[in-house]
This record gives structure tokens, sequence and C-alpha cells, in this order.
């Protein structure tokens, strides 16, 4: 699969160019061996294929090496959260997650096949996965609403022996960090002096402020639709309440704007506008991340007159935070490594081994590689592989 994430060659998809290519899924599944003779169909199915159950029904490690399950990523969804369209349901995310199954067999070389459930049930979905695990090796959960999705991941950690993680959270989490690494560069600021704001307290907005805190970011004030996330809020739900112990040190109280006078960067990952009255309130050189698609939180132009440096979640516009940069990377690295879980310190290695290679390049409209960039994946299972050996 060939990507062009070009906006020239996005203009010219039509309808039909789409509706025709999605006839019959953008998967298949091809055998690694041939089939041609009597002899390769003895050796791939009966009699030989019984040695080899055999031998694993044995040697239960055999599993790994001579099955394809250690390498294959099985990309879950419920559909409650799909894209920018809500909670469409399992079948009409399917499309979505054969997609990302493809682009794990394209960047990062990882088998992968979806699996969308007909059920929104925490303990369900964790008793279907149990059930299937000698089937995959590594779990990528995809679209799944907050806060269910908190829950579902953390207790599914802890039921597999196996990789884990909810790309929504912490894929975004992870190229998130790495842009504000180098735009901290840019913008001449010091890391554990910044005040950043994240608007939006759901899946990636959460996921945002617990890597930017364990990266040592001096502060983080949350935003939801009802203002600042701070100690006094009598109605925050479990994980709200957890970040409002960790965030808003000085306990900032009223909305965005309240948030962002006097702040150092401001991360969007909600449908929330920035007016740009607020964004003047900012610290001078600020950090303007409008992640959200199709309509970021404040247009480029606007931001650009308040911020040394500006990103979006688009690919028409300078600096796209894309989290195909770090999820096939992370698996790679992680199974790649034997790893049992996706731990803090690998995503924070995965986030400084893609901003690393923007170095050579470093400027207000170059804080992270393409996602196309070839040398993304190998960096980033590098360094994720390396942060689980040394752990």
């Amino acid at each position: 699969m060939s990507v062009d994430t070009s906006i020239n060659a996005a203009a010219t998809i039509t309808d039909a160019d789409i509706f025709d290519a999605h006839i019959g899924g953008k998967l298949t599944v091809q055998s690694t061996m041939p089939l041609t003779s009597k002899r390769e169909l003895s050796i791939a199915y009966t009699p030989g294929v019984a040695q080899v159950s055999r031998a694993i029904a044995a040697d239960p490690a055999m599993h790994a090496t001579h099955t394809w399950a250690s390498r294959l990523v099985v990309v879950v969804s419920d559909g409650t959260a799909v894209l920018g369209l809500g909670d469409i349901g399992a079948a009409a995310s399917l499309p979505v997650m054969e997609g990302k199954s493809a682009l794990f067999k394209e960047f990062g070389g990882l088998d992968s096949i979806p699996l969308v459930l007909n059920t929104t049930n925490v303990d369900e979905i964790i008793e279907t996965l149990v059930r299937l695990r000698p089937s995959f090796g590594a779990v990528n959960l995809e679209d799944i609403s907050a806060p269910r999705c908190f829950e579902l991941e953390e207790r599914l950690i802890e039921a597999l022996d196996c990789p884990v993680m909810h790309d929504d959270q912490h894929g975004t989490a992870v190229v998130v960090l790495a842009a504000l690494i180098n735009a901290a560069k840019v913008a001449g600021k010091t890391f554990g002096q910044m005040r950043v704001v994240v608007s939006g307290a759901g899946a990636a907005g959460i996921a945002v402020a617990e890597i930017l805190i364990n990266a040592g970011v001096g502060d983080v004030v949350l935003v939801d639709s009802k203002g600042t996330i701070h100690r006094d809020r009598d109605d925050l739900n479990s994980i709200k309440a957890k970040y409002a112990a960790l965030t808003n040190k000085d306990g900032i109280i009223g909305g965005i704007r309240e948030a962002l006078d006097g702040a150092d960067a401001v991360v969007g990952v909600s449908s929330s506008k920035f007016a740009e009255a607020d964004l003047a309130q900012m610290n001078d050189d600020a950090i303007i991340f409008a992640l959200s698609n199709p309509d970021p939180e404040v247009m480029p132009e606007v931001a650009r007159k308040y911020a040394a440096v500006v990103a979006t979640g688009r690919s028409d516009f300078p600096n796209q935070i894309n989290n195909v940069l770090a999820f096939p990377g992370i698996f790679r690295g992680a199974l790649d490594a034997g790893a049992r879980r996706i731990t803090p310190e690998m995503k924070i290695a995965a986030a400084h081994a893609i901003a690393a290679l923007a170095e050579d390049k470093l400027s207000s409209d170059y804080i992270v590689p393409s996602p196309l960039d070839p040398r993304v994946m190998p960096a980033v299972a590098a360094a994720v592989g390396k942060a689980a050996q040394d752990q």
C-alpha cells in the first residue's frame, strides 16, 4: 500500500474513487508457502501440520516461533468513538479498523487483523480477548469512547500477557510529546518551566497530560467542556479527579481563556475553538497545537500571529501530528523485545526517537518528521526495544 498525504493528491479524490477502492475491503490473507503440489500441501497442511501441532502441545513456547500469533496485532474496536463520527457501531467502524491494520503492515511490517465487537460492555470485551489470546501477539485498542477506554485498557493490561495500547490515547500523546520537545527548542523555552494547556479531557487529552507530566513539563492545565480541571471541582469522574491532583498547580479556575493567560503552549484535542483574543494572552513565542480534524481549533494563519510554532493534525499544513509516526514502531519494538507491556518509559523513548529525526532540519515549520519518512519506524522500534530491555 502506498500512501500520499499531499493536499494535491487529496484534492483529486472523488466519492467514486473512495467507494470503488473499498469494495471487498482493504485486507486479504496471503500464504507464506507455495501450495502448488501434493508435497507442498502435505507440508503446509495434513499430514505435516499435525507434527507441528503435537510439538506445540508438548512445548507451548513453540507457539511463538511456529505460528504467526507472536507477530500479529489485533485492532479492536466497539465503534463508539470512530474518527470524528462518534458512536456509529461495530460494523460501520470496520473500514477504519481495516485501514489501521493496513498501516501496521505498511509502516510496521507487522501482520494485523481488525476485530470489531458488537458490545460496549467492558467485561464482555475483556472476556472475548482473553479467550482469543492464543490467536494474537498484541492488542491495539481503537476508537473506544472515554471514560470506558481507560478502564478497558487498564484491565486488559493486567488480564493479558502481551502488549496492549489504546492508540487514540498513547499514539497521540507520544507524537505530541515529540513535537513539543522540538517546538520548545525552536521557541527557546525550557521544558521544566513550561505551563501547557490541554484543551480536551477525553482519551487523548488525559494521555497527553500523563506523558507530559512524566516527561517533566513544569505544569499542565486540563480543560474540559465545563472549564479547567482543579482540585475543588465536585463533578469529576475518577480519571479526571486523579489528574486534578497532578495538574493545575496554581489552581486556575475558569475556562480556556483563564487557562491560556500566561501559558507557554496549548494542545487542542477537542472540538472547542480557540478565540484569537484568548491566544493573545499567552506568553511570548507561544506554541499552539490545534489538532482537531478536519477543522482545527484555530486555523494556522491566525495562530501564527501569536505563536512561534504551530501544528495541526492535517497533512496540508506544516507540522502534522500523526499517530502513524508512533504506533507501528512502538508495537514493533515491543514485540521484537518480547515485552509483556508497553510502559511509560517505552512511550517516552519513542517520543525522543521521533523528535531526534527532525533535529537536523529543525525549524518552526519542521518539528517532526514526515509520516512517510522511512527512518521513523526503525528508530522508534529500536528506542522502544532498548527501553524494554533496560527495564
